[in-house]
């Protein structure tokens, strides 16, 4: 059945049976005209994103699934990089009117997971017909002391909590395979790189699972999540922080497969790496001398904005990585 058979309000009530929300928090949930919920003594984290298809997405690579989970993860990334925890989402959703139920049942069912890995709860939102598919969540989260970006000093190290560029790898090898990848149902493929290689690369890009702050969100003197780009990230960081900072691409953590599929496509590990985006890991700063679990890339300054080479070689670093209407 097509969303022109079932309409809008079947449509709605199904959604309010799936995601009804059971929670002291939430005095109600999904089907008034406001969902109404008890606050904590804590400061309110607000954060909307959305993925719009031809801009965010192709259904040409994704699944419906993947596109249900990875909205909530790109969300809850910045709750995180505020040093905060996600409690509540906001739902918007506009799709074609011949997008079929079982595309939309998989959409629902990537969300689910997504909700239920976060610990979050689904409270309300909105439908829509267009022309094209787009989703969108406002996210509600609550911080004791929110990390900003504004709170780095020269002398502060340069941290990232995982390694960079293996999302953009793997969208590259999608586009080389032409086709989605249903790893939420365990496909595999056989491709000449080996599975055990693109496998990881695949899922950081199609089902992204962001990581919580932890201990970081008391070490940390600004933070920003790295969704466009290590280099467009981290100027956002130094804009707001009103610093410099120096980068040592040596220091830059690289997977093994990462490097592998780079070469196997030919490309640079470093371009990947520094403008490819959507890696969704922690970019922060924290005190010198200041023991931290994450790797070290470089170190605040006054206000020059620098880059390592591997040569020992220095540049300007640029705003390289996504930007819309650029």
């Amino acid at each position: 059945m097509r969303l022109n058979e079932r309409g809008e309000l079947s449509l709605l009530k199904e959604i309010q049976k799936r995601f009804k929300g059971r929670a002291k928090d939430i005095a109600t949930g999904i089907g008034d005209d406001c969902a109404v919920v008890i606050p904590r003594k804590e400061k309110l984290l607000l954060t909307t994103d959305m993925m719009v298809e031809g801009v965010h997405f192709d259904f040409a690579f994704t699944t419906h699934f993947q596109i249900g989970f990875k909205i909530i993860s790109v969300n809850v990334s910045d709750i995180f990089a505020m040093g905060g925890t996600p409690r509540f989402v906001l739902l918007d959703i506009a799709a074609p009117e011949d997008t079929d139920e079982d595309s939309l049942d998989s959409l629902f069912e990537g969300m689910e997971k997504a909700f239920r890995h976060y610990h979050i709860t689904l409270v309300g939102g909105d439908l829509s017909a267009s022309e094209s598919f787009v989703v969108s969540a406002t996210l509600i989260g609550y911080a004791k002391k929110p990390v900003l970006r504004s709170g780095a000093r020269p002398g502060d190290g340069i941290y990232i909590t995982g390694n960079l560029g293996d999302s953009a790898c793997g969208l590259e090898l999608l586009k080389r395979i032409k086709r989605p990848v249903s790893l939420e149902t365990g496909e595999k493929i056989h491709t000449p790189l080996g599975w055990s290689t693109m496998e990881p690369l695949l899922r950081r890009h199609l089902l992204t699972e962001v990581k919580k702050p932890g201990k970081l969100a008391g070490i940390a003197t600004a933070m920003i999540d790295v969704s466009d780009g290590l280099f467009i990230d981290l100027y956002r960081l130094c804009e707001e922080s009103r610093v410099g900072a120096r980068i040592c691409m040596k220091q830059l953590p690289l997977s093994i497969q990462m490097r592998k599929a780079a070469s196997f496509l030919g490309r640079e590990p470093d371009v990947f790496a520094t403008s490819g985006g959507e890696d969704y890991e922690l970019l922060f700063t924290a005190p010198p001398r200041r023991r931290v679990n994450a790797a070290c890339i470089g170190e605040i300054t006054d206000s020059e904005r620098v880059i390592v080479e591997r040569d020992g070689s220095e540049r300007p670093f640029s705003l390289e990585g996504y930007q819309h209407w650029h």
